[in-house]
């Protein structure tokens, strides 16, 4: 099975809370980017030193510190335990297979989600952890890899539209775990159109090639439904318990998240049914033809049973066959079997044959 579906399990007998990069080797630098900002200002920097971003802890302001890249334990370590992060979670946060989940920690909570993108040719889904820290006034969030579905919560944050800027860090955790969702429905987007596609080239002319993708993408869908049941989980935690780092304001927004987690595994569950459906249709399609052909060559067999017959009749070698000396019994053998098959013809028609 693909490693994308099973999770990678660390090294045996290491002590809890030890820290073990699961991913491929890395050489490049983590990126980290800081937003601080208030109903007012804002401030966007990208730090080099992990120590330049320790200080925002203690501002007044919102501040988001975003890390992109795992690999640098000791970076992360640095942060994590300037801002007191429990050894457990700082595991978590570097072995990249975690289901979604929310853990309670009173002066922080833990947030996990997958953030999905895909590719084209062929259409593969690409399943990132995010790992968020929300605190009373920060937020950090955890990433895999440069590159996200953040950028429209960035430009809302640059340009101070609505309530983000004032409302703090939880309305943050909103916002970015929305973008993370709606996310989800391009993906349900792309696919129902490739599931159209794939109907029609399977009605038309089913091909071994077709079954291939519709497995294949069977196979997305359950990576796309391990990521999304389990957030609609965390997400109606996040709406239910009452915490102090999660205002009252903001049960509306999250209830709105969850609505939105319950139509994408819908709609997920709706894809999976229609794979199935389309399994069955290749199936059928493919046996149809095999119908349709096998009919052609029945008719065409029984049609030449009697032409068989009299040919068999009259090529037999014996000396007293009166009509092979006729003068017309040549023509009359052609008269007779072409009737013979304008009479078979007819008949099949009639009983809707042909």
């Amino acid at each position: 099975m693909n490693n994308r579906y099973m999770a990678p399990r660390n090294e045996p007998a290491l002590p809890p809370g030890t820290l073990q990069f699961m991913g491929p080797p890395k050489s490049d630098e983590v990126v980290i980017s800081v937003i601080d900002f208030d109903e007012d200002s804002l401030t966007e920097i990208q730090v080099s030193d992990v120590s330049e971003c320790l200080p925002f802890k203690e501002t007044p302001t919102t501040t988001w510190i975003n890390i992109s890249g795992l690999h640098n334990l000791d970076a992360l370590k640095t942060i994590a335990d300037h801002f007191d992060i429990h050894p457990l979670v700082q595991e978590d946060i570097v072995n990249t297979h975690q289901r979604p989940k929310v853990e309670d920690f009173e002066t922080y909570m833990y947030v996990v989600a997958r953030m999905l993108s895909f590719s084209e040719n062929p259409f593969v889904i690409q399943s990132e952890q995010v790992s968020i820290i929300l605190g009373p006034n920060f937020l950090i969030t955890f990433q895999e890899r440069p590159g996200d579905v953040f950028e429209e919560v960035r430009k809302r944050l640059r340009l101070g539209r609505g309530r983000i800027r004032g409302w703090g860090s939880d309305y943050l955790l909103y916002a970015l775990t929305d973008a993370v969702v709606d996310h989800y429905f391009l993906i349900l987007e792309r696919l129902g159109e490739l599931l159209e596609d794939i109907e029609e080239e399977l009605l038309e002319s089913p091909a071994p090639s077709q079954l291939h993708l519709v497995h294949s993408y069977k196979r997305e869908m359950i990576l796309m439904r391990k990521a999304i049941w389990p957030l609609r989980e965390a997400v109606s935690r996040l709406e239910r318990d009452e915490t102090p780092l999660i205002q009252h304001r903001m049960v509306p927004f999250l209830r709105d998240v969850y609505d939105h987690t319950i139509q994408v595994a819908d709609a997920v569950d709706t894809f999976r049914d229609m794979l199935s459906g389309l399994g069955d249709l290749y199936l059928s399609s493919v046996s149809n033809r095999m119908n349709e052909v096998m009919k052609v060559l029945t008719i065409a067999a029984t049609i030449f049973v009697p032409l068989t017959f009299l040919a068999g009749i009259y090529g037999m070698n014996f000396d007293y066959l009166p009509e092979l000396h006729w003068k017309w019994s040549y023509p009359i053998f052609w008269v007779i079997s072409i009737t013979l098959v304008g009479v078979m013809l007819t008949f099949f028609r009639r009983r809707k044959y042909l």
